[in-house]
Parts: structure tokens; C-alpha cells; sequence
């Protein structure tokens, strides 16, 4: 009750405010809602500053957590997520010293053996590790990825220590609810510093997505690899969320958009293996001089999430009837993963859109301004309802929403976010994948062409609308119209 009250003294303060505005003789501090919201935001963000201190302080795992955190743009308060994006930027980095120990403990070898030129200022750190560019001995260029040599000694410990902690402060505010955090950290961090793992599921998802041409996986050299060092093909390009470097290079914006949402539905919905780290340093575009075509980069393999099936089916149900609007689909597929009561909140942070634009169909209208703030407000109003969901929902979801947060970021940045071929490339993978799996629960030949039947003719829609829509949009749609209105006119 006291959070309905709180949400409504808000929207009181957002309404006044136009009239506050107008009238000299009225001081918005004097309104009581004016001065609990500030003092909300307040302490949302001192919180976060502290955060942002200790996971600098202590390093490693605290850094990769809080790394985490900051991708949450629409779960979470935007105090937390824009004071701890920071974290990105920020991680420390191993000495020259610190890189020749690792190299020479798992490779045997010193750095001039090794390497023709090797370059002292990395490319990019991030928590776990650091990448530097360098030329080996054959001349082929490469790109070295080198683990922090502390970070293997001191996860497990820092994992302990940060489960502590939260376990005491959820005893102080029982609301507080980050345990998944540290179940998170537990089953994703050994993966993570098992750089020979980040190597086979780059083969895997470049071998999967294969029939994407404007795919570029870097190829892995085996020979020079270990669990601490990973020897790498060198690819560079722009960040996919620099839309300056994009249009320098005349690499259009909305085939970028479209493609990596192709990606991302194939490995979601199709293929149930998912990488889960797409923030703009891993994911590079580059325009291929000799065919004109521009390239998507995938780089940092290491956090994949491998989806169940009985997931991956509810998810994509779930996600055409959010398509669909259609609501009793929505509560149901929402219970079953998890989501209980708290159904609608659930829907709203799947699409980061209003309760309201679920109800009328997310593909109908593109997401406003005053929406997109609506959803980061109520992101700290719900705060104790948000984290008592992601305690409930399946773990396979956690990583889904980190990545859906981090692909709306890409799309925002690229003035492309929730727009139709994005809903229309999701339905299909949908489609293909329902499909395929009840054609593999059927014995029946019969019911198997009834289901590829079905399927054919569902898709062949998808297809039909989006020829409708780039119609509807191109100079050729609209001379058709007007020919079809002037004839149409002619005939009376």
C-alpha cells in the first residue's frame, strides 16, 4: 500500500510541475512529494556511488558484478545503471611485467619468441582480462587475449565475501533481494576464466549462424591457447553503437539494426545458445572495402547462456503473444516462467515498454520519449518487485534480460529501437521454431506436413506485410497509391 501511495504522490509531483512552472509565487520545495523524490533519487544514488567504490576497490569478480548491474537500463534505478556503466571503462589493467608472467607460465616461452611486435598499451581491459594486439613470428596479426594473473586466486573468494554481505543486508532490508547475483557469479565465473571455453563457443556460434555472410567470428588459434592466454584472428571496426563512425563510412544504421536483431532471434529462439555480453566494445561493424558489404564483429565469447527447451518454447510463445497483444497467452506463458501475479510488471520488462503499449500491441507504435522515461521512473518505484521477480524466474532468464537491456541500449543509440522488422524477424524465428519442435513430437506424417503447412503459410504472411510495409515507405509504394487513388477516382 505505502508503494501505491508512493507511485501516486509521484505522478502528482510529474503533473503539478507544468503548473509550478507558470507560477512565480510557488516553490516546488515546498511540496512535500518534490522533496521525498529528490531524497529517493538521492540515496539511490549515494548507494550506488559506494557500489561503484567498493567494486573499483576490490577488483575483479566485484568489478564483473557490478559491470552486470550497469547493463540493467530498464530494470533497474538510473542512478545505479549511469553512475555503474562507468565499470566499462574503468577496469584495471595487469603491467607489462604481470602479462610476460602469465604468457611465460602457460606458454612456455618469452613475449620476443613469440611475437615479431607485441603492443604495451591493450586494446581494451575489462575485469577478467586484457587484450593486446601483436604480430607473430609468421607475420599473421593477432589479437591476445591475457587473463589478469590474480583474478583465478581470488574469485572464489570474493564470491564468498560478496554472498556475505548480501545476506546481511537483506537481514537489515528484507526487500533486498540479490541473491541471484551471487548464484550468477558462481555457475558463470569458472566458464568465464576458461579462456578455452570462450574459444569452442566461438567455433560453435560461428559454425551455427553460419548462413549469415555479414557474420565475422575471429578464427581461434589453438596452438598458442590456453585456459589463461587466447590467441586470436584481429578484427577491428566501429562500435555497433557508434552511428557517427556508421555514417562516415556509409554503412546504413537500419541494416545493422535489422541484422544483429536477426542474430540475436536465431540464437534465442532457433538455436537456444545465446551470447550474453553484447555490450557496443564486443559487438564492432566494419564495411568490407572489396564487396561494399558491412560486417558484424562479434568479439568476447566467454558468457553464453544454452536455453532448455521447454524454456525456449515458452519464450517464444510468450513473445508472439506480446506481438499478438494477446493478453491471456501473456499471463500464461508469463506464470510459467515464473512470473506469478507480477505477470504485467514481467511483460513490461521483457519489452522495456508501458503496461499500456503491451496492451495495445508493442509493434504498433515506436517507443516515445515520455514512455521511455516512464519505464526507467517506475524501474525505482518497483524496485522490491522487480528484485523479488528475478529471484523467481528461471536462472536461463537473468542472462536474456541483461541482453535484451544491452540490444535496446544498441538500438536507442541507433535511433532504431521497436521498430516493425524487428517484431517481424522475432515472429519467424518463433514461427521456425515451434514448428520444428512439434514436428519432432509427432509420429504422424500427416500432422508433421500439417504443422510444415501451417508454418509455410505463416511465413509467407510475415513476408507479405513486410513487402506491404517497405511499400508503404518507399517512393515506388507511394506512386502506387496514388496511381491506385487517381484510378480509382477516375472510375466515378
Amino acid at each position: 500500500m505505502a508503494r501505491r501511495v508512493l507511485k501516486l504522490a509521484s505522478l502528482v509531483a510529474a503533473t503539478s510541475g507544468i503548473y509550478l512552472y507558470g507560477n512565480k509565487f510557488l516553490d516546488p520545495n515546498d511540496f512535500g512529494v518534490v522533496r521525498v523524490g529528490r531524497a529517493i533519487a538521492t540515496v539511490h544514488l549515494r548507494s550506488a556511488e559506494r557500489l561503484r567504490e567498493l567494486c573499483c576497490a576490490n577488483r575483479g569478480t566485484f568489478i564483473k558484478v557490478g559491470q552486470h548491474l550497469g547493463a540493467l537500463d530498464y530494470l533497474l534505478p538510473e542512478e545505479y545503471t549511469r553512475t555503474l556503466k562507468v565499470l566499462h571503462s574503468q577496469a584495471p589493467q595487469s603491467t607489462r611485467q604481470e602479462i610476460e608472467q602469465v604468457i611465460r607460465e602457460d606458454l612456455g616461452k618469452e613475449i620476443k619468441e613469440l611475437f615479431l611486435s607485441f603492443e604495451d598499451t591493450p586494446l581494451g581491459a575489462a575485469s577478467l582480462a586484457q587484450v593486446h594486439k601483436a604480430v607473430l613470428q609468421d607475420g599473421r596479426t593477432v589479437a591476445v587475449k591475457i587473463q589478469h594473473p590474480k583474478v583465478q586466486a581470488q574469485s572464489s573468494k570474493d564470491i564468498l565475501l560478496m554472498e556475505v554481505l548480501l545476506l546481511v543486508v537483506k537481514q537489515i532490508f528484507p526487500d533486498f533481494e540479490f541473491m541471484w547475483l551471487v548464484e550468477e557469479a558462481k555457475k558463470n565465473l569458472p566458464l568465464e576464466l576458461d579462456f578455452l571455453n570462450e574459444g569452442r563457443n566461438a567455433e560453435k556460434v560461428a559454425h551455427m549462424l553460419k548462413n549469415f555472410d555479414f557474420l565475422k567470428v575471429p578464427r581461434i588459434y589453438w596452438e598458442l591457447s590456453t585456459r589463461r592466454v587466447l590467441l586470436m584472428e584481429f578484427m577491428e571496426g566501429g562500435q555497433v553503437n557508434d552511428r557517427a563512425y556508421m555514417e562516415r563510412n556509409g554503412i546504413n544504421v537500419n541494416e545493422i539494426s535489422r541484422n544483429l536483431g536477426r542474430l540475436y532471434s536465431e540464437m534465442i529462439f532457433v538455436n537456444g545458445f545465446v551470447h550474453c555480453d553484447p555490450h557496443p566494445g564486443n559487438v564492432l561493424v566494419k564495411k568490407c572495402p572489396a564487396s561494399g558489404k558491412a560486417h558484424i564483429i562479434l568479439l568476447d565469447h566467454g558468457l553464453y547462456q544454452v536455453l532448455s527447451e521447454s524454456f525456449r518454447m515458452d519464450y517464444c510463445r510468450l513473445w508472439q503473444a506480446l506481438i499478438k497483444a494477446d493478453m491471456k497467452r501473456v499471463q500464461k506463458y508469463s506464470r510459467r516462467l515464473g512470473a506469478g501475479d507480477l505477470y504485467p510488471l514481467f511483460a513490461c520488462m521483457l519489452t522495456a515498454r508501458s503496461w499500456e503499449s503491451v496492451n495495445r500491441g508493442i509493434d504498433r507504435l515506436p517507443v516515445s520519449a515520455s514512455e521511455d522515461v516512464e519505464i526507467r521512473s517506475n524501474a525505482a518505484a518497483y524496485l522490491p518487485q522487480i528484485t523479488r521477480l528475478l529471484n523467481n524466474v528461471p536462472r536461463q532468464m537473468l542472462l536474456l534480460l541483461k541482453t535484451n537491456d544491452l540490444l535496446r541500449g544498441i538500438e536507442s543509440a541507433l535511433h532504431t529501437r521497436a521498430s516493425a522488422s524487428s517484431f517481424l524477424n522475432m515472429s519467424r524465428c518463433c514461427i521456425r521454431a515451434v514448428s520444428t519442435y512439434q514436428r519432432s513430437k509427432s509420429h504422424s506424417l500427416y500432422r508433421r506436413a500439417q504443422i510444415s503447412l501451417t508454418e509455410a503459410l505463416s511465413l509467407w504472411q510475415i513476408n507479405l506485410h513486410e513487402l506491404f510495409l517497405w511499400l508503404k515507405g518507399s517512393q515506388l509504394g507511394n506512386w502506387v497509391i496514388a496511381l491506385l487513388s487517381w484510378m480509382h477516382h477516375s472510375t466515378y
